[in-house]
């Protein structure tokens, strides 16, 4: 395969956001009297619609996320947003540097991707090509939303190439025969223990440094000529 396509993920990939998201779920969760710890909510959540987590918490402790907690959650992050994201390292210096198209396809609603781009100045490199589990019927893990992007995008699944941090992520990529790369830069991906969970998902490459990707996205396109 040689990447014609690269579809990034958003929170955790272009944005340092897990944190920040995180620590507003959890209080969100325990408002509701459900006590979730950090190392549970990113096992479970990480990378999936709020739509998802709220089916996860019904089923698992029999009660979803209330609307309560949804208007507060929205309200509290972007507060937080504003204060705290950042761009992870290598922003948007590598999109200057990729010579394959792009595109955002994320959990998030586009009102969040929307917000978390323009906040760390990455919005001009991806408008109009933003893409969200809002559009599709099935959030990550299901491929929905990768196959959705890739259609818009007008390239075939084999020849797309993700860029993701979370399990559901990357499962969803395989899914849709995707290539896939499982990055583990983000803040969060230390104290989640992610690296070994993403390494056992076995992506196309796990990288942590977001200046190696030019140079990878490369050696995928050389390595498939090569077979």
């Amino acid at each position: 395969m040689s990447p014609d396509l690269i579809i990034f993920d958003c929170d955790g990939v272009l944005v340092d956001s897990e944190p920040l998201a995180m620590r507003v779920l959890i209080a969100a969760i325990a408002a509701q009297g459900i006590t979730v710890t950090p190392e549970d909510a990113y096992r479970d959540f990480l990378g999936r619609s709020l739509a998802s987590i709220s089916a996860s918490l019904h089923d698992n402790h029999g009660e979803p996320l209330g609307e309560t907690a949804l208007k507060s959650m929205r309200t509290d992050l972007y507060a937080l947003y504003r204060q705290e994201l950042r761009a992870n390292p290598g922003l948007p210096e590598i999109l200057g540097q990729l010579d394959t198209p792009y595109c955002v396809a994320s959990s998030s609603t586009p009102e969040r991707i929307h917000l978390s781009l323009e906040l760390t100045g990455l919005l001009p490199w991806f408008v109009p090509h933003i893409y969200s589990a809002t559009m599709v019927a099935h959030g990550k893990p299901a491929p929905d939303l990768f196959l959705h992007a890739a259609a818009a995008m007008g390239v075939a699944p084999e020849h797309c190439l993700v860029i993701e941090d979370s399990p559901a992520g990357i499962a969803a990529a395989q899914s849709a025969g995707m290539a896939v790369f499982g990055y583990v830069g983000g803040s969060h991906a230390g104290p989640s223990g992610l690296r070994a969970t993403i390494t056992a998902l076995a992506p196309d490459r796990v990288f942590d440094d977001m200046h190696a990707l030019p140079d990878l996205v490369r050696s995928l396109r050389t390595k498939k000529k090569a077979r």
